[in-house]
Order: structure tokens, then sequence, then C-alpha cells
């Protein structure tokens, strides 16, 4: 899917939230309204999104050699961290005013993540890493990916159209594959425009369906928000 970033600062400009609050507040909106087309009864189930944090400092550009020195100020490899958040449920009021339901999900959002939870776990992640090799690191995450029922995570991109090897790139997408989740939604902007990548389980989620539902979301949030 694809949505012009335009369209979402104008409804970041009617709310106290970011960017990124209004993104998650349009996937989680979503999702709920696919819970509840497909099976009424069990929309409000609870539900974990595994929303991943880069956390390396970027304040300038280095180089490979200087990453793999020894106390690096920024050091090579993956560095990241992630927030277990609640699905807000969806009342009949938020049904009436989505903003309520992004706004639900922003004080989530924040909550999580001024706490001390995103250094601990990039602490431990890193610990872990040192003391016990990259095999066990990577046990430790599948398995907290194992025991959440979505992720999502985005990218900032270009704001300048690439090209490769003289050719315009009019677009492209990024994706978490081998993921043990049943739902997993990455984002990344390019030249004013959200892409949004949806990878779902092969015949548990119906994905033309939940796609209906993301950009049902969008509508609704943006029309309560602009008009």
């Amino acid at each position: 899917m694809t949505f012009s970033l335009d369209d979402i600062k104008k409804i970041k400009a009617n709310l106290p939230v970011t960017i990124n609050d209004v993104i998650t507040g349009i996937i989680f909106l979503g999702t709920r309204l696919y819970m509840q087309d497909t099976n009424h009864e069990l929309s409000n189930t609870e539900s974990t999104a595994l929303v991943l944090l880069n956390t390396r400092n970027t304040g300038s550009y280095k180089s490979i050699k200087d990453m793999t020195k020894p106390n690096a100020e920024m050091p090579w490899g993956n560095h990241f961290a992630f927030l277990h958040i609640s699905i807000p449920n969806l009342t009949k009021t938020e049904f009436s005013n989505p903003l309520d339901f992004v706004l639900k999900a922003h004080r989530l959002i924040k909550k999580k993540r001024n706490s001390a939870i995103v250094c601990l776990t990039a602490r431990l992640l890193e610990s872990l890493r040192k003391f016990k090799g990259p095999e066990t690191t990577a046990r430790y995450i599948h398995g907290i990916l194992k025991n959440s029922s979505m992720g999502i995570t985005n990218l900032i991109g270009p704001v300048e159209q690439m090209a490769l090897a003289n050719h315009p790139i009019s677009g492209f997408y990024f994706s978490v594959v081998g993921a043990p989740q049943s739902l997993v939604v990455t984002m990344v902007s390019y030249v004013g425009k959200l892409r949004v990548s949806v990878g779902v389980e092969k015949g548990f989620m119906d994905p033309c369906k939940f796609k209906s539902c993301i950009e049902n979301a969008f509508q609704m949030i943006f029309k309560a928000a602009v008009q």
C-alpha cells in the first residue's frame, strides 16, 4: 500500500502526536477492523504488537573501518530494541471518532517509549551477543517474536529520487521474512510517499481483506482529522 506523507502530516497537524503515532494508529485501527469483520465476537481479543526501534547513534557518517574499531563511537552491526504494545480495543465511541483511537495508541507508545525498558532491552541484547554469542541472541529474539501477535517497524527513506544504473527508481518496499508471527507490517518513506508492506500467515489471514481494512482505517482517521 502507498499513502501520501502530506496527508499523514495533515492528520498530525490536528493532533498532539507524532507522525509515527499516526501511522501506528492507522495500522492498529485497521487490524481491529479486520478482526471485527472476520469474527465480531473476538474483535477485541487481547493482542500484542512488537514495535522495533533503531537505537543506533546516527549523528554522522562513519566508514566500516571506523565502526569495526574497538570501543567505536558507532559500532558495526544492528542496534535495536523493541516495545510490547497492547493493541487498543475498539469501542463504539472510537468507531464513531477514530481520533480517540489514535490518541489511545499514542499514550500507550509514549508510556513505553519513555520508560527504561528501551535501554534495558538494548543492553540485554548486547550482553547476550557478547557473552552467549549470536545464536543464543537470535533464539531469544525469536522467542520474543513468537509470543507477540504482530510486528511493526519502519524506516526513514530518501527524500530525493534515487537511480540504479541511471534508471530512476519509482518506489520500493522492504520486508522482514522468516518471522514467526502471523502478521508483520513494515514501512518506508520515499519521496513524499509512505510505502507499507504486509506479510501474513498463509491460510490464516486474508491479505486482500486486511489491505482493505488498513485503507478504510486511513480514510476514517483522515476524514475525522481534516474535515
